[in-house]
């Protein structure tokens, strides 16, 4: 299929997982791609594996001024940016006595902040250029609810949901879309880490929690980066046209909203 022949896609975080698996998925409907991660290396690695499609552009969401070099450097490189995915965050987890305000910071200044600002840049190179744009932000299960140990990342990610909403009411008279995507349990390398921790305080073997949380999964799995592709393409494409700031869950039923 290739319902984004011709359109430009800017995804942070792009260099593996979750955003790799949008870059290809975005390749094979017909879509230019600009692979941006803050390791520049990987970012060269995922475009040189998708072919000439893709462009590596090393870029960090906490810096304004490489924000606007890589959306300048995209439009130079493939023309107009048509559609973004804030795909770029970072997962971090404590109890409330233990939180430290540098972790929270990082945090919300790579989740939050990070797609905030990346929305800005791209949305005022839409309006400049005329595009009747597509914006989706990545949030998570994590969003809807509160949990006992992860209370930052939690809402780090309802504040995207919040921002998508706000962002979507605002840039839609621009003809600009902004919706968001919110996975569930999605397996990858961050989950070894995740699973430390949850070792370390709830008292687990190693590799417990993960196998508990894809039981609890209704799928009867945890959600694989592929999983989420569709619903990308669904939103970057001309058939939603008519969704304006909606979170959609795409975690094989774990939350109900």
């Amino acid at each position: 299929m290739t319902r984004l022949t011709g359109k430009t896609a800017l995804i942070t975080g792009a260099g593996r997982g979750i955003g790799l698996a949008f870059a290809k998925a975005y390749v094979a409907e017909g879509a230019r791609v600009a692979i941006a991660d803050i390791d520049g290396q990987r970012a060269q690695d995922a475009a040189t594996e998708i072919g000439a499609a893709a462009l590596a552009v090393e870029m960090d969401v906490t810096s304004q001024q490489s924000i606007e070099a890589a959306v300048a450097r995209t439009a130079e490189h493939f023309g107009p940016i048509d559609i973004l995915i804030n795909n770029a965050a970072i997962f971090s987890a404590a109890p409330i006595v233990e939180i430290e305000r540098a972790d929270y910071n990082r945090v919300f200044d790579i989740n939050v902040s990070g797609a905030l600002f990346t929305m800005q840049a791209v949305a005022r190179h839409m309006i400049d250029q005329g595009t009747k744009g597509r914006i989706i932000n990545m949030a998570s299960q994590a969003g809807r609810r509160g949990e006992p140990l992860v209370a930052v990342y939690c809402a780090s990610k309802a504040a995207i949901i919040s921002l998508t909403q706000s962002a979507g009411l605002n840039l839609i008279s621009h003809g600009i879309n902004v919706n968001a995507i919110a996975p569930g349990v999605v397996d990858g390398e961050h989950w070894d880490g995740v699973d430390a921790f949850f070792a370390k305080h709830e008292g687990k073997p190693l590799g417990q929690k993960k196998r508990e949380v894809a039981a609890a999964v209704p799928y009867g799995r945890m959600g694989r980066a592929e999983d989420l592709t569709g619903m990308a393409v669904f939103l970057a494409s001309e058939d939603a046209k008519y969704i304006v700031g909606q979170t959609y869950n795409v975690d094989g039923g774990n939350w109900m909203s």
